[in-house]
């Protein structure tokens, strides 16, 4: 843990009126779906600064799965694509020091100041690659969002490592440039 993290969680208290057990255990009994529906309710409903809510609902995740659990799961019966997602996460991890990797329970999100790349294990076959390129044309293999819908513009199907050619290095790399 980040000392920066450990002096807000020391500090919680004291700014917000509640130590972080006890917002943990307000936020396990309403349950939310998704993180911003989380601290939006800590904003809205208790006064707590976005900074100290978005911490709150982040640690709050952290007892119900660690983020290696998460993925480790999604690749449950889908081992022989977790190489493909091994040899994706240094690529775009190494596009800034802004990267950051979200995993959730059914995808990775890949996230700069908003998402631009998510990795979802689809079929026991093949991980969809979906990418926030707005106004840019589909092709052959730079296809339509697919099942992402909004989150993602264009879906890009994987099947094997030398599926992450230059092309498609490009094509995370200019939806992680648009994201900021």
């Amino acid at each position: 843990m980040s000392d920066a993290l450990q002096t807000m969680i020391n500090n919680m208290p004291e700014k917000t009126g509640k130590s972080l057990e006890e917002w943990k255990k307000i936020l396990k009994a309403k349950a939310f779906a998704k993180h911003s529906e989380g601290v939006k309710f800590l904003k809205t409903e208790h006064g707590v600064t976005h900074g100290f809510a978005n911490t709150i609902v982040t640690l709050s995740k952290d007892d119900n799965n660690s983020n290696e659990d998460l993925v480790t799961n999604q690749y449950k019966g889908k081992e022989n694509l977790f190489p493909i997602y091994e040899k994706l996460l240094p690529i775009v991890k190494g596009f800034g020091e802004d990267v950051t990797v979200t995993p959730k329970k059914t995808s990775v999100s890949i996230i700069r100041k908003r998402q631009f790349v998510l990795i979802k294990p689809a079929t026991k076959t093949r991980i969809d690659l979906g990418l926030k390129l707005p106004d840019k044309p589909t092709k052959d293999r730079l296809g339509n969002s697919g099942p992402f819908g909004t989150m993602c513009t264009h879906r890009v199907q994987l099947t094997s490592i030398e599926d992450i050619d230059d092309e498609l290095i490009g094509w995370m790399r200019e939806a992680y440039e648009m994201a900021e």
